[in-house]
């Protein structure tokens, strides 16, 4: 069954919008912790946030409490710099997404250059690995940089499903589309399991089902955008149910 990791750090950017430091006599809110709660009782199978080095949204605490709090699956998105790996170690996530990252963007805007950054990957990988980590690497769907990522180490990889998403006619989606089946397929071959995420939506969805091999899609800005008018519990069960279809 395809499962769904809930990225809650939109919950977090709300806060941040108001409450950008510590208050004495107000809780800020809305609280990401809470809202992975909802998630987990609308039935998603993890949740997934982001510690970015810049802590735009989620923040140092929100992670340590989510570790003692989310009972499915907790997914760690995360720069491979020292200190945020130095967190991981000590968190203890059950996964560990190591993606690219830089300040002036809004949102990951693409996949790590494995093949660039080989020897520092290897090395952390190894380093989460032995602390009982399962480590995936978040890339676009291009073969060599799949074939790099079993290279290093890592035991996933989640596809960039961002140029699907955004791709401005049907013939380019169909194009994208392929290059995500052909990489699921290396990947299975490699020994790769298979995640997929970026931009993906209510509407979008459906174009994923070709694409073989997946575990789990990573979707949060158009789940958390959903929650305002609906409800989060509602958001996440319409997801579930838009997933459904996909043939396994």
């Amino acid at each position: 069954m395809l499962q769904l990791g809930v990225n809650i750090d939109h919950v977090a950017t709300l806060r941040q919008a108001r409450y950008k430091s510590g208050h004495d006599k107000i809780v800020p809110e809305p609280d990401p912790v809470l809202a992975a709660t909802e998630a987990e009782a609308a039935g998603a199978h993890g949740i997934t946030v982001h510690l970015r080095e810049d802590r735009r949204h989620i923040q140092d605490r929100d992670v340590h409490t989510l570790r003692k709090t989310i009972r499915t699956k907790m997914n760690l998105e995360m720069a491979d710099v020292p200190e945020i790996v130095a967190i991981a170690e000590a968190l203890k996530p059950d996964e560990v997404c190591l993606v690219p990252e830089r300040r002036a963007e809004v949102t990951t805007e693409g996949g790590l250059d494995v093949i660039a950054a080989k020897t520092s990957l290897t090395r952390t990988i190894a380093r989460l690995r032995k602390t009982g980590i399962t480590v995936s690497l978040f890339i676009a769907p291009d073969l060599d940089q799949i074939r790099a990522s079993a290279d290093v180490g890592a035991q996933y990889i989640e596809l960039h499903t961002g140029s699907y998403a955004n791709a401005p006619s049907a013939a380019a989606t169909a194009a994208e589309v392929k290059r995500l089946v052909d990489g699921a397929a290396l990947a299975h071959q490699l020994g790769l399991r298979v995640n997929a995420g970026h931009g993906l939506n209510y509407r979008n969805i459906s174009g994923t089902f070709t694409i073989p091999h997946l575990d789990t899609l990573n979707i949060g800005h158009s789940i958390v955008s959903r929650a305002v008018f609906v409800g989060l519990r509602q958001a996440v069960r319409e997801m579930l149910e838009a997933m459904k279809p996909y043939p396994g």
